[in-house]
């Protein structure tokens, strides 16, 4: 069925079926995409890494443009739905050809959302409860050795066609590595892994489990010994011809980069402000930096892993408790979501899977420990609410839900990062707005989560597209924004851990672009609330708050430039 409908003629053929067919054929050529989405459970595949693999899922993007160009050429007119499902297919599509066709895969080499770190946690959403899916565990654990090593053939393509990551990721991705390999168990988080298999298969996954972590070793070695030094000379930043290709992936739209930053400094100075005010509160005298100190090392705290994740459960459950039926009108399906700790060599960043399409397996959080026993509450509360409850949960699980309405596609690979994000962020906002952030430390922290997202934007553009440091910067005014500077001008104005924070860093110069998509898509979903709001005001109608939340929530993605138009709309 895939097949026919990605290679017959149009006639019949609707923008919506052409996007679902693409889901389809996508998952078959891809494993991993197919265990985030929860399609082919018996699949124990791992995806083609190599170049040739790379060229074969291009080819379906571009088999599938063209499927688009005749369906849209041969209807007299769509509806909205399909108008809607056709204009996102098509830019989404696009955006990521440009890409490939740059030859950005070659590159693929960062601290986060690599090929790499995309497999391994296919493992850590694969289902577990009966011996047949450990079995289809062990099957694809044991192809983890071809997949590592058609991922270095990528790479060494990229150093042939002088295409290169930068070193800062490189470094990173070798600790990751290391990280990955080690622990007191043979085969290292691979082997802690199938120590949860049924004891009858837990040997024979043990084996199997210290090859591919021996395979991921031989990796590292060589990143360490023939990539880096091939990598020493290439810079960590991509240059503004190169970054406006990324934001238009990572955002749905051609920004005005300097537009954007000069806005994102008047963000900034506003957010001080604030935030001066607010460590008043909680430490009377003290500086901002100074009161998130204290919150981090005098605070409450919650001990222990277990607890931790206990306690960021009862955060995403309370939320619901509190909003459904006032805020939002939510199905029975999104009133579950999991909270779970994050397995070790993750990036430092929290972060949401989304549930599978049948909803077997929830939503779910992610807290990495980062070795850590002891975690401080007061960023903890609104970082919650961005990652669940009403974050990413409440906007991917009804996506989810109303996939049968719009289509695959729109809830699944046709997301929009600055979509997403900007929600996530509107939504720490929501909670504020509704009193849940009276705690001065908690309201801190978020006036901290929302001033780490302006300087995102600040440095992300900044490094890439290299920019100065404005005149009214309280550092290094009219100096180029380097990297090493971005990094320190960030950490005297965002209370986060130094690992974090280095953390970060790595991240936005390995992926350009998406960084500035949480602040600027929360100020597309603030201007599309404002516009929605005052259009009602003008027909002499009430702004219904839960009724605006729930139909934004069920049109699907849409990238920043349709975004706005959208949402006042409704």
């Amino acid at each position: 069925m895939v097949e026919e409908l990605i290679n017959s003629p149009a006639d019949g053929t609707t923008p919506r079926r052409i996007a679902d067919a693409y889901v389809h054929a996508l998952a078959d050529l891809d494993p991993v995409t197919a265990v985030y989405l929860g399609l082919n459970p018996e699949d124990d595949r791992l995806p083609d890494l190599s170049p040739a693999g790379q060229e074969e899922l291009a080819d379906l993007a571009r088999r599938t443009l063209a499927q688009l160009d005749e369906a849209e050429g041969a209807a007299a007119e769509l509806d909205e739905a399909e108008r809607r499902c056709a204009r996102l297919l098509r830019e989404r599509l696009t955006a990521e050809l440009a890409v490939h066709d740059a030859g950005e895969n070659f590159r693929a080499v960062r601290n986060l959302g690599s090929p790499l770190h995309n497999v391994r946690e296919a493992f850590t959403l694969m289902a577990t409860d009966t011996d047949e899916q450990w079995e289809i565990i062990g099957r694809r654990l044991a192809r983890v050795p071809l997949a590592v090593r058609q991922y270095r053939e990528l790479l060494a393509e990229g150093i042939e066609r002088g295409l290169l990551s930068g070193p800062r990721q490189v470094t990173t991705v070798i600790g990751q590595i290391a990280e990955w390999a080690e622990g007191d168990v043979a085969g290292g988080w691979f082997g802690s892994f199938v120590q949860g298999a049924p004891e009858a298969q837990r040997e024979a996954l043990s084996a199997t489990a210290v090859a591919a972590t021996e395979a991921i070793a031989e990796l590292r070695d060589w990143l360490r010994d023939v990539y880096g030094p091939a990598a020493a000379e290439t810079p960590d930043t991509v240059g503004r011809e190169r970054y406006r290709r990324w934001v238009r992936f990572w955002t749905g739209a051609d920004l005005d980069l300097d537009e954007a930053y000069t806005w994102a400094w008047g963000q900034f100075h506003d957010l001080d402000a604030q935030m001066r005010a607010e460590a008043e509160k909680v430490l009377p005298g003290a500086t901002p930096m100074q009161a998130m100190k204290w919150l981090e090392t005098d605070g409450p705290a919650i001990k222990g892993e277990e607890e931790a994740r206990a306690y960021l459960q009862g955060l995403m459950d309370q939320a619901i408790n509190d909003l459904q039926g006032k805020h939002f009108d939510l199905a029975d399906p999104l009133l579950k979501v999991e909270s779970k700790i994050a397995p070790p060599g993750s990036a430092a960043a929290p972060y949401y899977t989304a549930p599978s399409l049948d909803f077997s397996r929830p939503g779910r959080t992610w807290l990495p420990t980062l070795g850590k026993d002891s975690f401080p509450v007061w960023d903890l509360v609104s970082t919650w609410y961005h990652e669940g409850v009403p974050g990413h949960h409440l906007q991917l699980a009804q996506w989810t839900y109303v996939a049968d309405r719009l289509s695959t596609y729109q809830v699944t690979l046709g997301g929009v990062s600055a979509n997403l994000e900007g929600w996530a962020l509107y939504a720490e906002r929501l909670m504020d707005e509704l009193g849940y952030l009276t705690d001065p430390g908690h309201r801190l922290g978020y006036l901290n989560a929302q001033m780490m997202r302006a300087l995102r934007v600040i440095v992300d553009i900044g490094m890439h597209a290299d920019l100065d440091f404005p005149a009214d910067s309280p550092y290094k005014p009219g100096e180029r924004m380097l990297p090493d500077d971005a990094r320190e001008f960030f950490g005297r104005y965002c209370g986060l851990s130094t690992d974090f924070l280095d953390s970060e860093l790595v991240r936005y110069l390995g992926m350009p672009g998406q960084a500035i998509g949480y602040k600027l898509g929360e100020r597309a979903w603030l201007r599309g609330r404002a516009e929605a709001k005052a259009r009602a005001e003008a027909r002499g109608e009430e702004f219904d708050l839960k009724a605006w939340h729930m139909a934004a929530l069920s049109q699907g993605s849409l990238g920043l430039d349709d975004l706005v138009a959208e949402l006042s709309a409704l």
